[in-house]
């Protein structure tokens, strides 16, 4: 056996053991081995000790077991030896001991040096320590104890002992005569390691606990049983800030700017005494006030959107309770919890995901609007779970024990998994999206009975939507580069001096010095005088009287809508009312719209008595046994159809092909019809019926509800002219027909039989249905013109008027009808019902079914319905689009539906082409619609959301490249994340500003992301209002938002700091020319109050007083909007400007100083009085020269500065001689001095005038 001891290390061993070395040693059974041993044992054991480790994760331990089985008493293996080691330095000391010793006493001797501890040798170095060995101590005076063990039985002998490692204690194994050696250390590094371990995880602990992204995970809601799991809060949050986060934030916003980021550096530099220059209030008042101008600015900002926030969150809702008499009380949307079951009322809006439990409707089914989600105007209907809808009323929903598993949250607003449950087993029911009610949804009609299953940051709309931020203004990162330019300036002027001055002695504090002396080069008051001109610009919109309703949200960017190049808008509810009115009707041969609607009405009155006669000979013929089946009025021979007959015939198809129930608001809120809703009457506070404005309307004013708002309007229109549907349910339909005298009105009673709904795949709907009286049976069928044009019979003028309605923005359907026999039908319904049973190509074969009877169909009708604009959209439009502004309409609504509105609201020009892409699913059709679109110049592009998602993954630079550069976008069917990724790119591809108007949740993200965001505040919520920096009631306001106070606030912002950056070049220069001219000296010419005085008191209110300036008049603003596409170029504020005012800044610096030096050499004591006196003057008209049109605060704020500058004179006689002040020398030659620095920069600005005037003078 070697004699010496291999050293390894434990690294992978749990730290827990670190208290405790330990040493192991195997004796071989004849005894104890000396001290010295032979070169080769000494090499194989350095082999062995580099041996590969286990698995297990210790070293040395081979196959007969493991190192906790050594412990206790099992084979050691064939290992020497072991050392473990509990220090950070163990790998070193390891690679030590292996790197080739002669023996064993030399490694330990080497260790124990590296380790600054004295080692006991055990095993071969040193008298072993085996049975009655006794153990020596290696370069140490110690000794060990040595004990005896005895091996009797098979009991194993302990024998302590203390040396200078400490107490130790040796366990010998009797079946092997191997022993372990313990030796205690001192615990005080361990116990130190131990609470820095322990710190270490309370810290990570906290962190993920805090800033860690909460799991999302899917979850089981209990219905009828208490709900444990925590969920987040369902609140509605717009904040940027929280307590805590505000101040961090805040200042780290401020100081992202190179500005403040620079004043911070420059006063902080004046607590070092060998660099301060005069007192350091000068350098930190001025930064003291911009964080506090800022602080309070974003503090009242954050707090606004507390407030309304709040207002959305405090609103009431009933919530089901087992102890409460009444069974409900009433609590705040944002004290909902997971497993609440509340009761959604009519138009109130649903405060979080829910699963709908119950209706008020037998069926179980309730309809919603979804337009604030996904921006559809068609209303979805949802249906209950059919276990709790048939129980009797909302209280036995606690006496039942289910529980619903949900997936877990996500973002995707079209599907839904979830599955119903009884504890018992009993049911067990999949759910989907059309059993849920996702939040920010409305609820249309009746009432609905729902379990919450996500709240706040988990619903789909908070989940569609991104995260505030804190958006900066083009204006202000262009100032932040300027600022960059004139810190290079400072150091290159500093370096200058130095040069100049020579770098002996302590250069360095003489260069930061010049550095100091030359800082006002950059003027801290320039961020002061922005964030006041950005809150004087906001208070100027709203309290603008021609876009009353408009309030500014977020102050910190009013410039930047002066800068718009695209605007991207919703269209439901921002640039339409989602209203239809049905505008017009064509019946082949005579056409008519709202004008002779009434003749159409009359006509109907005067058939209703045929109607009467009929249904009164029929009555009698079945009294005497006998059985009409005539068929009704004018369903025969087509030969001797009398006049009349086609408006019947097409009032009385719309009046039955549709999918309309009628709702009424009687006291018991019941419906007339058998599937009757129960409304929440007049009390909510956004009841929202659609109307026809038109006379002749009935006094009993009826209520429907559909998935489309086109089909109410038709329903409604039916009703207007004397067909009134009246009662509805999954069978039958009645029709009340007006007569002249009301009390004889009659009744139609229809069975339907089969009902075809619309698609967007087939664009048609269709019914069949079965007059009661006559047993006629009639197909109708209404659709797109694109469709039903092969479907009806040869015609001459479908084609061309379906054209006429599309060109006026009218959204076209074309009505047809086919009767069928007996014989027929049974033949369909046999072929329909095995189709539906198929289960291969089911689909395919019901569509075969169905067209096999869209043949040859009789067209009855075209109609015209016009989704309601907003006030003054299309004049809107047409000003931006002259303004150079490109319009995109981004919606989630069809592409039809897209087109329509596009046209209608002149969103499209006259003159210009529209080109729809083609839904593309792969690479080559992207390529191909993509080519075909290049080879149509000046054509608008309309494109779904799907085919955009694949030009974009295959063709983004070639696409966007196409987009931009088309006169107007519309993207359908998007949804609200892909609204925000087409703004994002906007902006990335064309480095412009964009502009995003919208007025539902589902536009949230697009407002947030784009540079401005416009929410409007309409009748269907507040969200995007709340969320967006500014609010407007209408979108035609947007037009004078951008083309006046955008142009007034750019131009005001721009001309007011390029002249606070003059004010600073100006008296650097000053400064420059005095330190050059006295030897170089870096001592400051103006001191303590002049400095501060300067930018404050006396040019403060005449440089903030252009706020007030403006070039043009609003109405020329509004009359001339070509004039906004200059302001786009940015030329009010760029590097040529800049460099013009520097030119001007260093002239007037350089006239003023060798002015003073040449007029005053035998007064030069006097040279600040005399310079500064010029400087105030110079600035006073170099304001004048500036303001274009003059406002009365203008002359005040002048005349003002002036006189306190006066008071100065006479008071401040630290800085200023009265007696010399008052003399006639200093008068004139003053005057001088600022004639000479500004008469020729007059003169220049009227031969410009004159010669090149800008074009807002060309027009004025």
């Amino acid at each position: 056996m070697a004699d010496n001891v291999p050293l390894r290390d434990f690294d992978e061993e749990s730290e827990t053991d670190s208290e405790t070395e330990l040493l192991i040693r195997r004796e071989a059974p004849s005894g104890t081995k000396s001290i010295g041993s032979s070169s080769s044992n000494n090499n194989n054991n350095n082999h062995n000790s580099r041996r590969r480790k286990s698995s297990t994760g210790f070293s040395g331990a081979d196959a007969d077991g493991s190192f906790l089985g050594n412990l206790f008493g099992h084979s050691l293996g064939s290992a020497a030896g072991q050392i473990r080691y509990r220090n950070e330095r163990s790998r070193e000391r390891a690679k030590t001991s292996n790197s080739g010793h002669n023996n064993s006493y030399n490694s330990v001797s080497k260790l124990a040096q590296l380790t600054h501890t004295s080692a006991g040798v055990a095993g071969g170095g040193g008298g072993g320590a085996g049975a009655g060995g006794s153990g020596s101590a290696a370069g140490s005076s110690g000794s060990g104890n040595g004990g005896t063990s005895g091996d009797a039985g098979n009991t194993a002998t302990g024998v302590s002992g203390t040396g200078d490692l400490g107490t130790h204690s040796t366990v010998v194994d009797p079946e092997n005569g191997s022993s372990t050696v313990f030796y205690q250390h001192n615990r005080r590094k361990s116990k130190s390691r131990s609470i820095a371990n322990v710190c270490k995880l309370c810290l990570c602990s906290c962190w993920r606990k805090w800033f860690r992204p909460r799991e999302l995970r899917a979850r089981t809601v209990n219905l009828g049983r208490v709900n444990t799991e925590k969920f987040p809060p369902n609140e509605i949050r717009n904040q940027k800030y929280n307590f805590i986060t505000f101040l961090p934030l805040v200042l780290f916003e401020q100081f992202r700017f190179f500005l403040n980021l620079y004043f911070l550096l420059m006063a902080l530099s004046q607590f070092i005494p060998d660099i301060r220059i005069g007192y350091p209030y000068t350098y930190w008042g001025p930064l003291g006030f911009v964080l506090m101008v800022t602080i309070c600015r974003e503090a009242v900002d954050d707090l606004r959107r507390h407030q309304r926030d709040h207002e959305v969150n405090s609103q009431k809702y009933k919530r089901l309770s087992a102890t409460n008499g009444s069974g409900y009380e009433m609590v705040p949307s944002s004290k909902l919890k997971v497993g609440d079951v509340i009761i959604v009322e009519k138009n109130e809006r649903v405060p979080s995901d829910l699963i709908l439990l119950r209706t008020s409707d037998r069926s179980g089914s309730v309809f919603v609007r979804t337009d604030q989600l996904d921006g559809e105007t068609d209303w979805k209907p949802r249906l209950a779970v059919p276990y709790t809808q048939k129980l009797s009323r909302d209280s036995d929903l606690h006496s039942i024990d289910a529980s619903f598993y949900v997936e877990k949250p996500q973002n995707d607003i079209h599907s839904f998994i979830a599955t119903f449950c009884m504890t018992d087993g009993s049911e067990d029911t999949g759910l989907s999206v059309e059993n849920t009610l996702w939040a920010n949804t409305v609820v249309a009609a009746g009432t609905a009975t729902g379990i919450v299953i996500y709240t706040g940051c988990e619903t789909r709309s908070v989940m569609n939507n991104s995260q505030p931020r804190s958006k900066v203004g083009l204006l202000d990162m262009e100032i932040n580069g300027l600022t960059k330019v004139l810190f290079c300036a400072v150091l290159g002027l500093s370096l200058v001096m130095m040069m100049l001055k020579g770098f002996g002695g302590p250069w360095y504090r003489y260069m930061f010095r010049f550095v100091l002396l030359f800082s006002y080069i950059i003027p801290i008051s320039l961020r002061v005088n922005l964030d006041m001109g950005k809150a004087f610009y906001s208070w100027q919109m709203q309290n603008d009287s021609n876009i009353q309703g408009t309030v500014v949200r977020s102050t910190t960017i009013p410039e930047e809508l002066g800068r718009i190049s695209y605007v991207l808008t919703d269209k439901t509810g921002t640039l339409t009312q989602n209203e239809m009115v049905f505008k017009k009707i064509h019946l082949g041969i005579v056409s008519h719209d709202a004008d002779t609607f009434h003749h159409i009405g009359h006509m109907i009155q005067k058939l209703s008595g045929n109607l009467m006669q009929q249904q009164a000979g029929n009555l009698s013929s079945s009294s005497s046994g006998g059985e009409s089946n005539k068929p009704i009025m004018f369903a025969g021979n087509r030969m001797r159809r009398p006049e009349g007959w086609r408006e019947w015939e097409a009032v009385r198809a719309l009046a039955l092909c549709h999918n309309v129930t009628p709702v009424s608001d009687d006291e018991d809120n019941r419906s007339v019809s058998t599937a009757s809703t129960v409304t929440g009457g007049n009390n909510s506070p956004t009841k929202s019926v659609i109307n026809i404005e038109a006379p002749g309307s009935t006094d009993t004013e009826h209520q429907y509800q559909a998935a489309s708002p086109d089909e109410i309007a038709l329903v409604k229109w039916t009703e207007q002219v004397g067909l009134t549907l009246i009662a509805r349910d999954l069978n039958s339909m009645t029709l009340q027909v007006k007569t002249p005298s009301e009390d004889n009105d009659v009744l139609l009673h229809y069975q339907i039989l089969q009902l075809f709904p619309f698609t967007s795949e087939s664009k048609r709907m269709g019914i069949i249905v079965r007059e009661s009286k006559t047993g006629q049976i009639t197909f109708y069928l209404k659709g797109a013109d694109v469709v039903m044009s092969s479907i009806v019979q040869y015609n001459d003028w479908l084609s061309e008027e379906s054209g006429n309605m599309a060109r006026e923005g009218l959204r076209t359907l074309v009505v047809a009808k086919k009767v069928l026999t007996e014989e027929q039908y049974s033949d369909f319904e046999m072929r329909y019902n095995a189709a539906r049973l198929s289960i291969t190509d089911r689909v395919a074969k019901v569509t075969a079914v169905t067209e096999s009877l869209e043949r040859e169909l009789e067209l009855l009708c075209l109609t015209g319905v016009e989704d309601r604009l907003q006030e003054n959209v299309r004049p809107t439009l047409e000003l931006l689009r002259n303004a150079g502004v490109r319009v995109w309409m981004l919606t989630g609504d069809k592409l039809e539906t897209a087109c329509c509105i596009a046209k209608s609201s002149q969103l499209i020009g006259r003159n210009q082409g529209l080109h729809v892409l083609r839904s593309v699913k792969t690479r080559t059709d992207a390529h191909q619609e993509l080519n075909s679109f290049r080879r149509k110049q000046g054509h608008a592009l309309v494109i779904s959301g799907e085919s955009l998602e694949v030009c974009l993954q295959y063709y983004r630079p070639e696409f966007l490249e196409l987009a931009t550069a088309s006169p107007a976008v519309v993207c359908c069917r998007c949804s609200p994340t892909q609204k925000a990724q087409v703004v994002a790119l906007i902006q990335k591809h064309t480095g412009k500003r964009t502009c995003a108007v919208g007025d539902g949740g589902n536009d949230v993200s697009m407002i947030q992301q784009a540079d401005a965001g416009v929410g409007i505040e309409g009748r269907e919520g507040r969200q995007a209002s709340l969320a967006g920096d500014f609010s407007i009631p209408q979108f035609s306001h947007i037009a004078k938002l951008l083309l006046i106070h955008g142009r007034r606030s750019y131009k005001r912002s721009a001309a007011l700091s390029q002249f606070v950056i003059h004010r600073g070049l100006i008296i650097t220069t000053l400064q420059a020319v005095f330190s050059a001219v006295f030897y170089l000296s870096s001592v400051a010419l103006y001191q303590g109050f002049l400095m501060v005085g300067y930018s404050t008191l006396y040019t403060m209110f005449p440089v903030f007083s252009l706020v007030l300036d403006q070039d043009i008049t609003s109405e020329t603003a509004v009359t001339y909007p070509e004039l906004y596409k200059d302001l786009s170029k940015g030329r009010s504020l760029s590097y040529k400007t800049f460099f013009i005012w520097v030119l001007i800044s260093i002239y007037q610096g350089g006239v003023i100083m060798y002015g003073a030096l040449i007029l005053f050499v035998d007064e030069f004591i006097h040279i600040v009085a005399i310079s500064f006196s010029a400087l105030i003057m110079t600035e006073l008209i170099m304001v004048a020269l500036t303001v274009r049109t003059w406002h009365r605060l203008m002359v005040l704020a002048e005349l003002f500065s002036l006189a306190l500058y006066l008071i100065s004179l006479a008071v401040l006689h630290e800085y200023f001689d009265w007696e010399f002040i008052w003399s006639y020398d200093f008068l004139w030659k003053v005057s001088l001095i600022t004639g000479v620095s500004c008469l020729p920069l007059y003169i220049i600005k009227f031969l410009r005038k004159k010669c090149s005037p800008p074009s807002y003078l060309k027009l004025s």
